[in-house]
């Protein structure tokens, strides 16, 4: 054997050598029928999407780095829509109303949700008609309630002052006051909590009954068993309702906006984020400006949404069995 035969064979085969090649599998005729029936049925939603959420989602991007009245071509401003809304004052005041309106709503949301899950879960005869009345009030559209509420709390003849003049106390205005009419809102938020008791009350029908009874056998409370079983296997639910109710709180619109006839009053004190931006489109006909304040609202709905999934590492167990 010379040295040069030897080199050759002593040299490393390259990389998928010897290995048999694989084939490209063609279509069948049968699949690509399947492929077009597939196409053809879900191209209504792809046509939906593009047109009613491609569309003009991009077209607000490009409308919000404009100068736009709905009522002659746009004109180009660059960032300038964006560096007005950092100074804006209303803004500001607009985005505290809803941070604080979303700090109570949520939570407070949450905890209604899940109270009512439980109750709706529970083991007795009755279990159908109170599921029924617990969810009935989430059917009562916003505006219907906002009405209600209007009533309801009217300072001269609403119940609310009523019922504290049967008590002794002193007659109160919510809808006169900045924070007060806020709280309204928040409470009024609340009817609508049948919804998200609904998914907790999926997730708690589907935590295996066997725990509780491995629980019990062991002496665990109902308190111990909520916290070590419930609470821990609801988590994926929780994360739902969480993203969710963040998202439908700082889009909070209809009911601040009929309570307080579109004004934001008292002290603006019910300007959320949405109402600005709705009176900057359609009252002020600044359309690339509201444009501009939809795709900052957006990118904090979206960073909060990463933020709440990130954190969720912490606190969401997707096992089935408790720890």
């Amino acid at each position: 054997m010379t040295a040069s035969t030897a080199t050759r064979s002593a040299a490393p085969a390259a990389p998928g050598a010897g290995r048999p090649r694989r084939r490209r599998r063609k279509i069948t005729g049968y699949q690509k029928r399947n492929l077009r029936t597939a196409m053809l049925f879900i191209s209504p939603w792809m046509v939906g999407v593009l047109v009613f959420i491609v569309y003009p989602v991009t077209y607000s991007v490009v409308l919000s780095f404009t100068r736009y009245s709905g009522m002659e071509a746009p004109t180009w401003v660059g960032i300038q829509n964006y560096v007005t809304a950092v100074t804006d004052p209303l803004v500001a005041k607009a985005a505290s109303n809803t941070i604080f309106y979303a700090a109570i709503a949520v939570p407070l949301g949450l905890v209604v949700a899940l109270v009512l899950a439980l109750a709706m879960n529970q083991n007795v005869r009755e279990v159908a008609w109170y599921r029924t009345i617990f969810y009935a009030p989430s059917l009562i559209p916003a505006f219907a309630m906002s009405f209600i509420f209007i009533v309801f709390l009217n300072p001269q003849f609403g119940v609310f002052n009523r019922i504290l003049g049967i008590f002794g106390g002193q007659d109160v205005n919510l809808l006169g006051d900045p924070t007060g009419v806020k709280i309204a809102i928040i409470l009024m938020a609340q009817f609508g909590a049948g919804n998200a008791a609904l998914i907790f009350l999926a997730g708690l029908r589907n935590v295996p009954k066997t725990l509780y009874e491995a629980a019990r056998v062991d002496g665990a409370s109902p308190m111990r068993q909520f916290f070590a079983i419930t609470l821990p296997l609801l988590s994926p639910v929780l994360l739902f309702n969480l993203i969710t109710g963040v998202s439908g709180a700082l889009q909070v619109f209809t009911e601040a906006y009929i309570v307080t006839n579109g004004t934001g009053d008292p002290d603006q004190g019910a300007l959320f984020y949405m109402m600005y931006l709705y009176k900057n489109a359609f009252g002020f006909a600044e359309l690339g400006y509201a444009s501009a304040l939809a795709v900052l609202l957006f990118l904090v709905g979206l960073g909060l949404a990463l933020l709440i999934f990130w954190l969720s590492r912490r606190f969401v167990n997707y096992d089935v069995e408790a720890n």
